[in-house]
């Protein structure tokens, strides 16, 4: 089967491209940078080119049966879904997992969420078999974190006091290449969730215990979150991530029994829990 993965280079989508590869999947690997195929795995095939431009949607798609459809946050990502979804139909690609967002019917007001709604209308749309995977916050976005937790025992992501049920990447992939070389789950959309929620309090407490030392939560105040992150972030991000983390504060992002049942299922193991992650982070930081 020939895979293209959108999106192939970041932290989830790298990990889905060694998944299907260990599953034997010929895998193709979209990217805007010829340097980032340099880095792709061995069996991987790097194919330069941009959503934003017709050329390549009109010829990314040629000879694929199926797409890992991951569009990366940014002002553009609607219009760059809808281009590969259209890429897709041009040339009959066979099916579709598309990543979007856990629970984005709650909070369509939100860019980082409502961007990706008209994505999953198209992609139901397109006629082609597909399946929606709507993951949680990542384990892996507390890779940012690693200096402000070692460096000042802080933990700054202001998840807040309600709760995220918080998932790993490999839970996503694992998912995703099962979903792109198995049947059974043509029109299915999965919630992607770990097995408990998260507060800012209990992530902090669980890296205290996993690194050996006391680490606070970095607490609620959004507007010093949003003075430190505009060193390091475009403005237009760190407003749609500041809209996200109140919501999470005053919303949460929690999952149902059902979602983990249904996840476990899917995957033949029950979701890695954040306790493994970060002891088995936390080693490979003191190595």
């Amino acid at each position: 089967m020939r895979i293209l993965v959108i999106g192939g280079t970041g932290t989830v989508g790298s990990q889905v491209v060694r998944e299907l590869l260990a599953r034997k999947a010929v895998v193709r690997v979209l990217t805007r940078s010829e340097e980032k195929t340099k880095g792709l795995p061995a069996g991987a095939e790097g194919v330069v080119g941009d959503l934003l431009n017709p050329d390549a949607v009109r010829s990314v798609f040629k000879g694929i049966d199926g797409v890992f459809l991951l569009v990366a946050v940014s002002t553009t990502e609607t219009h760059e879904g809808l281009m590969a979804v259209n890429g897709m139909r041009m040339h009959g690609v066979n099916r579709i997992v598309y990543m979007s967002v856990h629970n984005l019917d709650q909070a369509l007001h939100l860019p980082h969420f409502g961007s990706k709604l008209p994505i999953e209308a198209a992609v139901k749309a397109s006629g082609i078999p597909y399946t929606i995977l709507r993951p949680n916050n990542f384990y892996q976005n507390d890779y940012w974190y690693k200096e402000a937790m070692l460096n000042s025992g802080v933990y700054p992501q202001p998840i807040g006091d309600v709760g995220l049920s918080r998932v790993d990447i490999r839970d996503i992939a694992e998912a995703a290449a099962i979903a792109l070389t198995t049947t059974g789950h043509d029109g299915r959309t999965y919630n992607l969730v770990g097995p408990e929620a998260l507060t800012g309090d209990s992530t902090a407490n669980v890296w205290s215990r996993a690194l050996g030392k006391t680490i606070s939560y970095g607490g609620n105040d959004l507007d010093a979150w949003e003075k430190l992150s505009l060193q390091s972030m475009p403005a237009w991000m760190v407003f749609d991530f500041r809209l996200m983390y109140a919501f999470f504060q005053d919303k949460g992002l929690k999952a149902d029994q059902s979602d983990t049942e249904r996840l476990t299922k899917l995957l033949g193991h029950s979701p890695r829990s954040f306790t493994e992650f970060a002891m088995e982070t936390a080693r490979g930081w003191k190595n």
